[in-house]
């Protein structure tokens, strides 16, 4: 071979493989010199603290990780798809991606429900332990996989507060006849004990119980409630939320987008999902210790613990409404297998942790 064909040889075997290169998903190359972008829409108000602005922080994340070379651009609920419709949008390959929590999609899977939050379930802290170590998540994408969908979590509430009320609950019976706005599992268990479950957007609560329209209302936790102003208009704020131990947070990405990307683009992906995991649950922490603090000094609201025997006998209704919606599907009976399995031994280690920690040291 001649010199010259010998080089000609060797430089269009490197330009072939700098254009493979810079093609192949997954080389360090390739994602170098690709420019994704993408849109992310969410079932939260424009502008709502901690949950809008925590999916803008995780899409802002994503560019910090990836030089901007993966962006996404963030659409509050309503702006490009309607809050509810987050699901349909990323399953049908409308945007990319979304922002939202799992319980909003019984309809679509009843099994959906258990990895936002079980009524007497597992806690922030257990949620994850079950997500990420304890076979959650695979069943997670098992079931959004059916949707061409890829689940991560990415955010939670904790423990949020049983909710306003314009009468004392002391026991069980005084939720027959009571007209409360709460979702998901934890509202199917009110109706079990015999309260009517009324479904209201954010911004129609307020007045709705302002006009005795509904006799009750659970939100999220002392920073989102004191911002809507429930102190005016109820008399009692019950905790603990037993509806709602640890309301998991979801990104929900488009499975054939997400499969498409680079993998330092899906590491990145992931990695700020993970990231929102854990700071939205700090911020949100923080910020209910400081407005508990501010509706405990203004004097006009009613700080109140559910007695003993209501929570031994909604956490009875809880059971029995749990098998109810396992037994509605396949899937949802495996999810609630796994879950209550891994509560069980989980519950052991925490008696001997946190719960004793709580009890006996913390005081």
């Amino acid at each position: 071979m001649k010199r010259r064909d010998f080089v000609k040889g060797v430089g269009a075997g490197l330009v072939a493989g700098s254009a493979a290169a810079s093609v192949l998903p997954g080389s360090a190359f390739g994602a170098k010199n690709t420019k994704v972008k993408w849109r992310m829409v969410t079932s939260w108000p424009p502008g709502f603290p901690i949950l809008q602005t925590g999916a803008e922080a995780l899409a802002k994340r994503v560019g910090e990780l990836t030089q901007n070379r993966f962006t996404i651009h963030v659409f509050a609920g309503g702006e490009l798809v309607p809050p509810l419709g987050v699901f349909d949008a990323v399953s049908q390959g409308t945007v990319q991606c979304g922002h939202s929590a799992s319980y909003y999609w019984a309809g679509k899977s009843p099994a959906a429900q258990w990895f936002t939050s079980v009524p007497f379930g597992l806690d922030a802290q257990g949620m994850n332990t079950w997500l990420y170590h304890g076979g959650g998540l695979k069943l997670w994408e098992e079931i959004y996989s059916n949707f061409g969908l890829v689940p991560r979590p990415a955010g939670n509430t904790g423990v949020q507060m049983g909710g306003w009320f314009n009468k004392e609950i002391n026991t069980l019976a005084d939720f027959k006849g009571l007209k409360m706005r709460i979702p998901g599992l934890g509202g199917k268990v009110v109706k079990e004990a015999g309260g009517t479950v009324v479904l209201l957007p954010a911004g129609e609560i307020y007045t709705s119980l302002e006009r005795g329209v509904i006799d009750a209302t659970e939100w999220v936790g002392p920073y989102h409630d004191l911002r809507m102003g429930f102190q005016r208009v109820a008399k009692y704020y019950y905790g603990p939320g037993w509806h709602e131990p640890g309301s998991v947070l979801e990104l929900v990405i488009n499975k054939k987008a997400y499969e498409s990307l680079p993998s330092i683009y899906k590491a990145a992906l992931d990695t700020a999902a993970a990231e929102t995991n854990v700071k939205m649950l700090s911020e949100f922490e923080q910020k209910n210790s400081e407005a508990l603090s501010i509706l405990e000094t203004e004097g006009k609201v009613k700080l109140k613990i559910f007695p003993d025997q209501v929570m031994k006998d909604l956490r009875k209704l809880a059971k029995e409404v749990l098998a109810q919606e396992a037994s509605k599907d396949p899937l949802a009976a495996k999810v609630h297998k796994s879950f209550t399995q891994f509560k069980a031994a989980l519950n052991k280690w925490s008696d001997m942790s946190e719960k004793a920690y709580y009890t006996r040291v913390a005081g």
